[in-house]
């Protein structure tokens, strides 16, 4: 499938930078900020953007990773591909301003599941969200406080953030997919014995 770069690794770099930055001008100090990235790719922002906000001379901001497998909408169509990893929220969130980190927003159901989760670990007194891509077509009243680029896309596109951490090196790529199935099946696979 055909792919255009649209960050390089650079770009990225200055992204992550501008965000610290602007995490900080919002929210005055790092005292009682807590990142939280959703996996897999919103950890590894998280921490880079914890590490530019230390080397500012603030604080160290604790990072901690949510999987929010088990809260999605579509898990029934997910069936075995499911694969769950830990979450690790490495603090008490009570009265705590977390800021969710993910790597592309899209519908914003990704979004809506994290705060559910957010919530089952306790009351924070703000979540924020930061994301490095927000390509459009919000199926939900969901908007981020933080935004690397916003990149207009079509629902035949993919939008894919590959970061060294994970990928072995870091760019947004753009993948054309015209021609491959684009339908999702919402519904529960049937068991055997019920056919």
């Amino acid at each position: 499938m055909p792919e255009k770069k649209i960050m390089s690794d650079q770009e990225i770099t200055r992204a992550l930078t501008r965000l610290a930055h602007e995490v900080m001008e919002k929210n005055k100090r790092a005292k009682g900020l807590l990142f939280v990235g959703l996996r897999t790719r919103g950890v590894p922002l998280a921490q880079r953007i914890a590490a530019a906000i230390k080397e500012f001379g603030q604080e160290d901001i604790p990072v901690g990773a949510l999987d929010i497998s088990l809260y999605r909408d579509d898990l029934s169509s997910l069936g075995a591909k499911t694969v769950l990893q830990p979450s690790d929220i490495p603090t008490d969130i009570e009265g705590k301003r977390v800021i969710l980190v993910d790597d592309v927003l899209y519908t914003g159901r990704s979004t809506r599941a994290a705060m559910d989760a957010i919530v089952d670990f306790g009351r924070p007194e703000r979540i924020q969200l930061l994301v490095l891509i927000d390509r459009g077509h919000r199926e939900l009243p969901i908007r981020p406080d933080y935004v690397g680029k916003n990149m207009p896309s079509s629902r035949k596109e993919r939008v894919q953030v590959r970061l060294k951490e994970i990928d072995g090196r870091d760019e947004v790529v753009v993948i054309d997919l015209q021609g491959e199935d684009l339908s999702v099946t919402t519904k529960a696979p049937v068991p055997k014995e019920a056919k």
